[in-house]
């Protein structure tokens, strides 16, 4: 039976440890559990399937570990050039991905608190409702109770806390111990899902959600030592000086190195996402569904490799933000080699699978279906909240991400052990960058500007309209 949206109990979980050995012997796979679907669709069901991939903290810039992706989604279908994470942390970017809504309005600001999420608004519950067979496969939510079983989902393989190799699951229900590597295991499971609509004729979702390639990068065996392309950096990793930037930032000093270093552990794990993604499109073909499927995959965030001197997510620039964005579906009319420009953020994604499945929303949505190439906007909004994770202030930010500029501010605002905002909301510091003039954010256009300064680069105005989207359902 698939699980209800019961109160979820706060837990915290602490990480595992990531060796590629050991691990307890398995039990015996749990059978899949039958759900409260409506009855099977009719074979006249012409709705696409959804295969949704995430994975988790792969920047740009990593299309060389992705060549069978690229072939596949790059070359049949189209490549979004401009899409951003709403937020730069995995739960609340998770959750505005499964709900169309930025992170203050859907309630989920950190990684400890999944019961903020109300369950009733996420895509999987929309399309289980609308007759869809739904799967769950990988990583969920940050510190989700293992043993509680994922709402709107028949079938899942949940992985809680989430490590590379020989993890602890929720098999439909079932807690244990799958040897193997994350990526390869997830895969597998999700193949058996796809397989098993050669009998049962209802359209299906499945969410894969892979561990790579977040930290500690673990590579598969095969890959351990693949050789990885050299990296000569970028403007913004060998920034000379900081003294426009925020505080921490001033204070942050990871070096050029640091960040290759980190750039080649990521693309080592992503080989094996490639392989998951070539057996996919192969399952597909196999099936007779590659026309009819909607594929999409992204990344929950990006991530920094040394840029501005920092060697994570969690900031408001370009690599901590932007993320790869591909989508296919032929029979959508989304299945030619293009290039689409327009602003894109992680809000876009469940109006967008619930437009292709012809199901209406019925909780609002801060994003809207990329199907509708007439959907377009001037501007997304980025934000993020300083949480339990960081001893160091960074502050909490906003940011207006417009089509040639971002406005960011910094406020004197925490999250308490409640995951809920405390302070005064102060304004701390602010910046703007010129992204034509400047796309590696290395000049803050506000440092040493004056009143006179603000109203020709147009900062009022954008100040106002990042008011204005911070509001409760603003936009």
């Amino acid at each position: 039976m698939a699980a209800t949206g019961a109160a979820l109990p706060l837990l915290l979980r602490a990480t595992g440890d990531d060796s590629p050995t050991g691990g307890a012997t398995p039990a015996r796979p749990a059978a899949p559990v039958a759900s409260r679907a409506p009855s099977p669709a009719t074979r006249g069901d012409t709705r696409p399937n959804i295969l949704l991939v995430l994975t988790d903290d792969q920047p740009k810039g990593t299309d060389w570990a992705l060549p069978q992706t690229l072939d596949w989604l790059g070359g049949s279908g189209t490549t979004f050039g401009r899409a951003h994470a709403n937020t730069p942390l995995c739960a609340p970017s998770r959750a505005s991905i499964m709900s169309g809504r930025y992170a203050h309005n859907h309630g989920l600001l950190d990684t400890r608190h999944p019961g903020h999420l109300d369950q009733r608004t996420t895509v999987q519950r929309r399309l289980h409702e609308a007759g869809y067979r739904t799967g769950l496969f990988g990583k969920y939510l940050n510190y989700w109770p293992t043993g509680h079983n994922p709402p709107h989902f028949d079938e899942w393989l949940l992985q809680e806390p989430v490590r590379y190799y020989n993890g602890h699951y929720n098999d439909n229900g079932t807690v244990r111990t799958v040897p193997g590597y994350n990526t390869t295991v997830i895969k597998d499971r999700a193949l058996d899902f796809i397989e098993r609509s050669r009998d049962d004729t209802r359209p299906w979702f499945a969410f894969v959600a892979t561990r790579s390639a977040h930290e500690v990068n673990i590579p598969e065996r095969k890959y351990a030592h693949t050789r990885v392309p050299e990296w000569q950096g970028r403007p913004s990793v060998l920034e000379p000086s900081k003294g426009d930037k925020p505080p921490y930032l001033r204070r942050a000093r990871h070096t050029f190195a640091e960040g290759s270093a980190l750039r080649t552990r990521q693309l080592r794990t992503l080989l094996s996402v490639d392989d998951a993604m070539r057996d996919f499109r192969d399952k597909l073909r196999a099936l007779g569904q590659l026309d009819n499927t909607l594929v999409l995959f992204t990344s929950d965030h990006g991530l920094c490799w040394g840029d501005h001197g920092w060697l994570r997510k969690s900031v408001p620039y370009r690599p901590s933000l932007e993320v790869p964005f591909h989508l296919s579906w032929p029979a959508g009319g989304h299945g030619g080699a293009r290039t689409d420009d327009r602003l894109t953020g992680h809000v876009d994604i469940a109006p967008t699978l619930l437009a292709a499945a012809g199901v209406a929303p019925d909780t609002p949505h801060d994003g809207h279906s990329l199907l509708d190439r007439d959907n377009d906007r001037t501007h997304l909004l980025a934000e993020w909240w300083w949480n339990r994770q960081d001893k160091q202030p960074i502050h909490t930010w906003a940011s207006y991400v417009g089509r040639t500029e971002q406005y960011t501010e910094y406020y004197r605002t925490r999250l308490g052990t409640d995951g809920r905002p405390h302070g005064d909301g102060k304004v701390l510091f602010r910046e703007y960058y010129d992204l034509r003039a400047d796309p590696y954010q290395l000049r803050n256009r506000l440092h040493g500007a004056g009143p006179e300064d603000e109203q020709r680069l147009g900062v009022p105005a954008l100040a106002a309209a990042l008011a204005k989207a911070r509001l409760r359902d603003g936009n």
